[in-house]
């Protein structure tokens, strides 16, 4: 294969590669290749085709660190490799830069002198969202916005929730980013009541109120025309500015001063939105960056595209730059005013776990939190005349800027492309947890008890039972009513169960799990729904007490083991817990959902 650049960014191991031709390269025995090409894939307003953004740098840090690390590559050089396009190859060395500044502590203009040695083709620029003339930004712009931002504390992909990051930015769960960490979320404008109009989602104020509370937002700001009441957020306990400037333009020396002044005098975060919480949004936090942190334009463009794509566009980015000095010098007079030697750094990033309480902790659902808030404006109308009125006064025109790039913001509520090359990382947030209420009880397949995600369908996710606490014989009795109403139960007997405790045999004259040189005490095998449990410590009295064991049958599923050789999953003990006493009614478990044909680490 021709190749066009080579660039080594760890001595014979890993490189990143651009090829001729769009065929792709069979790994061998001495180089693993792969690419993110099609995986990672940009959603482009108009002309504009990155920067990827910062959970897909995530993950591409993820994927690289995970092939470093894999035993079976351990011999191998790890090739990054990827097409002629001009635009895939330019993210794509954005990625493998990216990587060996927060990796391999390289400095921006190293990561970047790489990628130029034999190269025999320039980068081409990122441009702006829009249809006009470009106003661009370089490659080496965005690599020094990376490593300025991550030095600040910006982010740590060490502590990024890239669940919370691609969740909230989609239309329909709020179209909200975090750009400044407990500073600064851009989001787009809210509307009097939630609805979809002409398939674009439209928030009222009240869907913001829970996720604003937990992240500790006080203050509101609006950009662009009366569309919602500002009662809506001041009753809820926040405070609500308005400083209203065209759509598509700039703002005057009055607004950007009021605004940088609210923003400083605020302790708590600053929610900031125009109508798509692009253009203007972006260019007055963009104002506050430059004073406060000494980001040069390009490089506040750069990162405020890394966090919330479309931002800043056309003309906006050369206001940007006008205004560079005139922040670095008003930055300089606040630090000396204030005593500080430098830009502040962050401890906690944007998108961090230590952000979350236990109850959010791992969970991403804008729905559950509103759940009910749309009973309470049901009576209004559903084109209020205010909103009509606004959305024609902006400049006159049917369609303004805003309505264009929500526009296009609608057409992307499918799955995203690259929803595959997340799957193994979701597997970390699919933890369960199962109760085992009576040592009778029959551990249920593929349903797991007290769980907020659906039950896990892929082999080797792991899955962890915990004790939890059942006050009395007649909740537990209730839990099992409601299980088995949903599905259909067979009783069957069994002769083996010794008092509080007991030994489980399986039904059906299936082989029992405990095998000749195993441990004893706790020996857990299971195909579907049958599960087999034994224990040493039983005792030999009240062999002839009866106790029905119910046996959940899923589907149309056949209880019989024999009809049932080939399952798709079955359960093995990863480990064993303490031995069941008088006094102990629950057990505690691990098991692991793996497939029969696979072999058991």
């Amino acid at each position: 294969m021709s190749i066009i650049s080579a660039a080594e960014f760890i001595k014979d191991r890993f490189y990143f590669v651009t090829f001729k031709t769009e065929e792709k390269p069979k790994s061998n025995t001495l180089t693993h290749y792969f690419s993110i090409d099609e995986d990672l894939v940009y959603e482009s307003f108009f002309c504009d085709f990155g920067p990827l953004n910062l959970a897909m740098l995530y993950h591409y840090c993820c994927k690289v660190n995970k092939k470093l690390k894999s035993t079976a590559l351990l011999k191998k050089r790890i090739m990054h490799y990827t097409s002629c396009n001009k635009q895939k190859r330019v993210n794509a060395a954005f990625l493998a830069a990216s990587y060996a500044i927060l990796y391999l502590d390289y400095t921006p203009k190293k990561a970047y002198d790489v990628l130029r040695v034999n190269n025999f083709e320039p980068f081409i620029e990122f441009r702006d969202a829009s249809l006009g003339v470009p106003y661009n930004i370089s490659l080496m712009d965005c690599l020094s916005a990376v490593k300025k931002a991550h030095d600040l504390g910006f982010f740590d992909f060490e502590n990024f929730d890239f669940l919370e990051y691609e969740h909230y930015e989609r239309v329909e769960n709020g179209d909200l980013n975090w750009i400044v960490p407990n500073k600064f979320i851009g989001f787009c404008g809210p509307h009097n009541k939630s609805k979809i109009d002409n398939g674009y989602p439209l928030h009222s104020p009240e869907t913001y109120f829970s996720y604003f509370r937990r992240h500790n937002v006080t203050t509101i700001i609006r950009l662009n025309k009366k569309v919602y009441d500002a009662n809506k957020f001041i009753n809820a306990g926040f405070d609500h500015k308005d400083l209203y400037f065209i759509d598509g333009s700039t703002p005057s020396d009055r607004i950007l001063r009021q605004f940088i002044e609210i923003c400083e005098k605020t302790d708590g975060a600053v929610a900031v939105h125009c109508k798509a919480g692009l253009g203007r949004t972006g260019s007055l936090i963009g104002c506050y960056i430059m004073k406060h942190y000494k980001f040069t334009a390009r490089e506040t463009v750069a990162w405020i595209r890394l966090c919330r794509p479309g931002s800043i566009i056309g003309h906006q980015q050369e206001w940007l730059e006008s205004k560079q000095e005139q922040m670095w010098r008003a930055g300089e007079e606040h630090r000396r005013t204030k005593r500080l030697e430098g830009p502040i750094k962050h401890t906690v990033g944007i998108y961090s776990f230590n952000n979350k309480t236990p109850e959010e902790f791992r969970q991403v659902s804008l729905s559950d939190n509103v759940s009910g808030i749309s009973k309470k404006v049901d009576t209004m109308k559903l084109n209020d005349r205010e909103e009509n009125v606004a959305e024609t006064e902006e400049n006159g025109e049917g369609l303004t800027q805003g309505d264009r790039l929500n526009r296009i913001k609608a057409q992307r509520r499918q799955t995203r492309s690259f929803a595959t090359v997340l799957n193994n990382d979701r597997k970390l947030f699919q933890s369960r947890v199962v109760t085992i209420l009576e040592p009778s009880s029959v551990l249920k397949a593929g349903k797991i008890l007290n769980s907020r995600v659906k039950a896990p369908t892929t082999s080797g996710t792991k899955v962890v039972a915990k004790r939890t606490t059942v006050t009395n014989e007649a909740q537990m009795e209730a839990v099992s009513c409601r299980r088995m109403s949903q599905r259909k139960v067979t009783i069957v007997s069994s002769p083996h169960i010794n008092g509080n405790t007991s030994e489980l045999i399986k039904s059906n004259n299936t082989k029992s799990a405990t095998k000749k040189g195993k441990n004893p005490d706790w020996n857990v095998a299971a195909n579907n729904t049958n599960f087999t449990a034994s224990n040493s410590n039983t005792s030999e009295s009240n062999t002839d007490k009866k106790t029905e064991i119910r046996v959940i049958k899923r589907g149309k599923r056949s209880l019989n083991l024999e009809k049932d050789k080939i399952s798709p999953r079955s359960v093995k003990v990863l480990r064993r817990s303490h031995p069941l006493n008088a006094n102990e009614s629950k057990i505690k478990i691990t098991v692991q959902f793996v497939s029969k044909t696979s072999k058991t680490p």
